[in-house]
C-alpha cells in the first residue's frame, strides 16, 4: 500500500492540542469578535463592519469546533472542564450579538438601503435570516426582560451539556460480565467484541457494555431473556432517578422545559413549540401535529399486524407474554425464518475499507467527485482523514471517526469544523467531522457493518455532502448554515435509499474473507425484508416526535410527573406495546435535551417526505442518472442556507412535495393504489 499523501488543507495538529491551548484558542477569537461589537457602538463604525464580523465568526466557530469535536470524541475531565467552563462565555457574547440595537440597525438599513436589491442573493438572504434571528435573540427586549433572556440563555447551555455528560456518564459506569451461558444464541463476531471488552476493562471474562454495538447485540441474539432484560432495563433507566443522584437527567429536564417556556413568553410567543417553528419550514404547530398525527394513523394497522407477527414467534419460544426486551430478539427470529436473513449473515459482506470504498464510487457517480484518503494529525488511531476534488481542485474535507469507544458519546452525527468562505486570503473550503459508533475491528479482521449501519453512515454522509458539496461562501447560509431545521434531514435521509439499491449495494458489498459478491439469494431477501417492523418503527418515531411538541407546547411547563403523563398518554393512544412503568427513555432523550432538536424532533419525518419524493426522481430516471445528480446537487446540496427549503426543493422536483413517495417506501400501500389505503 502506497504512503497516503499529505492533506492539502490547513488543519489542526491533534497532537499538540491541550486543554489549556484549546481555551485560549477559543478566548482570543472571542475577543476579537466582542471588540467588533463594541465598534458597532460607534458613530465612525467601519462601513464593512458586518464582513469584519462575519470572518471574526468564522475564526471562533472553528476553534469551538474543534473543542466540541474532541469533547464528543476524546472525553476526559479536563476537556470537559474546559468546554463547560467556556459555553457560558460564549452563551453570554452571541446573547450580546442577538440584541445588540447598533448591529441589528445596520441590518436593518442594508435591507431597507436601494442597493439591496442589487446584492446576490446569498447575501440577501443572509440579511433576511439575521432580522428574523434578532427578532428570535430578543433585540426588542430592555431592561430585565433583555437580561433575563440572556441569563436564560447562559443557563440553557449548561444544562444541555450537563444533560449530555450525565447520560455519557451513566452510560460508560455500566458493565455486565457474560457468563458462558450468556453468551448462548450471540453469533461468533459479538462473542469476539464482548471478549476484546473485557480486556480492555482488565476482566477475564467477556464484558457487555450500554454502548450501541454491545446493547443492540444482546437485545437482539442473546437466548437468555433475564440477560436480556437486565439489559434492558438498565439502558432505559440510564441518567434517571434509579442511579446516582448525579447523574440523574430529571431535574435537569424539568428547569430545560421551564426556561424554554418563559423564553418564549418573553419573545411574545405562546409556547416554545411555536417558537421553535418560527425558523423552520412548516408553518405551524397544529399543521405539524396533524402531520404526524396523519401519519401515525397509517402506521397503526401495519404496526400491529407487525406486533401480531411477533407475538405468534414468541410463542415458538415460550414467550407468551411479549415485553420490549423480546421484540428485536423475535423479529430476528422471524426474519431469520421468514428471509433467510439475519444481520449476522450480512456482516461479513459489509467490511468497512470495502464500504467505505463503495460509498466514495456512489458519490463520484451522482455528483462527479472524487474523495481520496490523506494523511494528517488525528485525535485516535481509527480516524482517517479524507478530500474531495473535482477537475483537480480540492473543495474540501472530512473525518471520519466510525467505531464506539469508551471515552466517546454515542449516537452517529456530522459537525462542520469548516465552513465555506471567501476570505482576504482567498476561498475557505469546508472541513467536517463525520462520526458514528460501529462495531469496532476486532483482532486483525476489518469492522463489519450490519446494514443498519450501512444506512446510518450513508445518513451522515449525506449530511457532509450538505456542507462539503455548498458553492455559497456567505458563511450564515453556506451549507447547512441557515437551512430551515425541518429541511436539513433531507439530503441525509436521501441518501439512504441507495443502501436498497442493487445495482448501489455491488459497489459496497464484498464478503471479508473470499471476496465474493453479495449472493443473490441474500439480496433479494433483504429487498424482501425492507419492510419489515417498518410499521412499529415508524410508530416509535412519530411518538417521539408528538411527545417532542407536547412537552414543548405545554402550559405552563411540566414538572417531572407531568413529562412522564404528557409521554404516558401518547403511549396509551399510539404504542401498539405496553412500556415499562420504569422506563425513562426521556431522560436519554439527547436530540431535545442536548442538540438541536427542541421542538424539532418531527424534521425527521417531516424531511422524509422530501426524501423520498427526491428520490422517486431518481427511480423514474435511474439511480445513478448524472443529471439529475447533477440537478440534486446543483438546486439543493450547492445552495444551503441561500433560498429558503421549500423553493429548493420546488427547483429539483419541478413542484411541491408529495406524500405517496413515502407511504410507498415505507411498505404501506400498494404503488399502484395508491388512494386505496391512503
Amino acid at each position: 500500500m502506497s504512503a497516503l499523501l499529505p492533506a492539502t488543507l490547513p488543519l489542526p495538529d491533534f497532537a499538540q492540542l491541550t486543554p489549556d491551548t484549546l481555551k485560549q484558542s477559543v478566548l482570543d477569537a472571542l475577543g476579537v469578535a466582542t471588540a467588533l461589537l463594541d465598534e458597532a457602538e460607534r458613530p465612525d463604525a467601519a462601513a464593512n463592519l458586518i464582513e469584519r464580523l462575519e470572518l471574526a465568526e468564522n475564526q471562533l466557530q472553528q476553534c469551538f469546533a474543534v473543542l466540541s469535536n474532541l469533547n464528543a470524541v476524546r472525553n476526559t475531565p479536563e476537556l470537559r472542564d474546559t468546554y463547560n467552563g467556556l459555553l457560558p462565555e460564549l452563551s453570554r457574547f452571541y446573547t450580546a450579538q442577538g440584541q445588540h440595537q447598533a448591529l441589528y440597525q445596520r441590518f436593518v438599513d442594508a435591507h431597507d438601503a436601494p442597493s439591496f436589491a442589487q446584492l446576490p442573493t446569498a447575501r440577501q438572504e443572509a440579511i433576511r435570516l439575521a432580522l428574523r434571528d434578532f427578532r428570535l435573540s430578543g433585540v426588542a427586549l430592555a431592561g430585565e426582560q433583555k437580561a433575563r433572556y440572556a441569563a436564560i440563555s447562559e443557563r440553557l447551555s449548561q444544562l444541555s451539556s450537563q444533560f449530555s455528560d450525565h447520560l455519557l456518564d451513566a452510560t460508560q459506569a455500566y458493565t455486565h460480565p457474560l457468563s458462558p451461558q450468556d453468551l448462548a444464541g450471540l453469533p461468533d463476531s459479538s462473542v469476539a467484541m464482548f471478549a476484546q471488552l473485557g480486556q480492555q476493562r482488565g476482566v477475564d471474562q467477556p464484558v457487555a457494555t450500554l454502548d450501541g454495538p454491545s446493547y443492540l447485540a444482546i437485545l437482539t441474539h442473546a437466548d437468555s431473556r433475564e440477560l436480556r432484560e437486565a439489559l434492558y432495563r438498565a439502558y432505559t433507566t440510564r441518567a434517571a432517578e434509579f442511579g446516582p443522584a448525579e447523574q440523574d437527567n430529571g431535574p435537569l429536564m424539568v428547569e430545560i422545559l421551564a426556561l424554554r417556556a418563559e423564553m418564549a413568553q418573553l419573545l411574545g410567543f405562546h409556547n416554545y413549540a411555536e417558537q421553535s417553528l418560527a425558523s423552520k419550514m412548516a408553518p405551524d404547530v397544529d399543521e405539524v401535529i396533524r402531520f404526524l398525527a396523519d401519519l401515525a394513523a397509517q402506521a397503526k394497522a401495519p404496526a400491529e399486524r407487525d406486533l401480531a407477527a411477533l407475538r405468534e414467534e414468541g410463542q415458538a419460544y415460550g414467550i407468551d407474554d411479549l415485553k420490549p426486551w423480546d421484540t428485536a430478539y423475535l423479529a430476528e427470529k422471524l426474519k431469520q425464518r421468514r428471509y433467510q436473513l439475519s444481520q449476522e449473515s450480512l456482516k461479513p459482506y459489509f467490511p468497512a475499507p470495502v464500504v467505505i470504498d463503495g460509498l466514495f464510487a456512489i458519490a463520484k457517480r451522482l455528483y462527479g467527485i472524487d474523495i481520496q484518503a490523506r494523511a494528517t494529525s488525528v485525535w485516535h488511531d481509527d480516524v482517517r482523514y479524507y478530500e474531495i476534488s473535482e477537475h483537480g481542485q480540492v473543495l474540501g474535507g472530512f473525518y471520519f471517526d466510525l467505531y464506539a469507544r469508551s471515552d466517546k458519546r454515542g449516537g452517529a452525527w456530522m459537525s462542520g469544523y469548516r465552513s465555506r468562505l471567501t476570505t482576504p486570503d482567498g476561498l475557505q473550503c469546508p472541513v467536517a467531522f463525520m462520526v458514528g459508533n460501529f462495531a469496532p475491528p476486532v483482532g486483525d479482521q476489518p469492522a463489519q457493518l450490519t446494514h443498519d449501519e450501512l444506512v446510518t453512515l450513508f445518513h451522515e454522509f449525506g449530511h457532509g455532502l450538505h456542507h462539503l458539496l455548498t458553492e455559497i461562501d456567505v458563511l450564515p447560509v453556506a451549507g447547512i448554515h441557515g437551512v430551515a431545521w425541518d429541511a436539513v434531514e433531507l439530503p441525509s435521509q436521501f441518501m439512504e435509499f441507495w443502501t436498497w439499491e442493487p445495482e448501489a449495494l455491488a459497489l459496497v458489498s464484498r464478503h471479508v474473507q473470499h471476496q465474493a459478491p453479495l449472493p443473490n439469494d441474500l439480496l433479494n431477501a433483504m429487498l424482501a425484508a425492507r419492510h419489515f417492523q417498518s410499521g412499529m418503527q415508524a410508530l416509535r418515531q412519530l411518538e417521539f416526535s408528538l411527545f417532542d411538541l407536547a412537552i414543548h407546547r405545554a402550559q405552563p411547563a411540566p414538572d417531572l410527573a407531568g413529562i412522564q403523563q404528557i409521554l404516558n398518554d401518547l403511549r396509551s393512544r399510539y404504542a401498539v406495546l405496553p412500556t415499562p412503568a420504569d422506563n425513562r427513555f426521556q431522560n436519554s432523550f439527547s436530540h431535545i435535551f442536548a442538540g438541536g432538536y427542541a421542538a424539532g424532533y418531527y424534521s425527521y419525518k417531516w424531511a422524509e417526505v422530501l426524501a423520498s419524493d427526491a428520490f422517486d426522481r431518481f427511480e423514474q430516471d435511474g439511480i445513478f442518472n448524472a443529471q439529475t445528480g447533477q440537478a440534486f446537487r446543483r438546486e439543493v446540496l450547492a445552495v444551503g442556507g441561500s433560498r429558503p427549503a421549500q423553493d429548493s426543493f420546488a427547483a429539483f422536483r419541478g413542484r411541491p412535495p408529495a406524500i405517496e413517495a413515502l407511504l410507498r417506501h415505507q411498505g404501506w400501500v400498494d404503488s399502484s393504489n395508491l388512494g386505496a389505503n391512503a
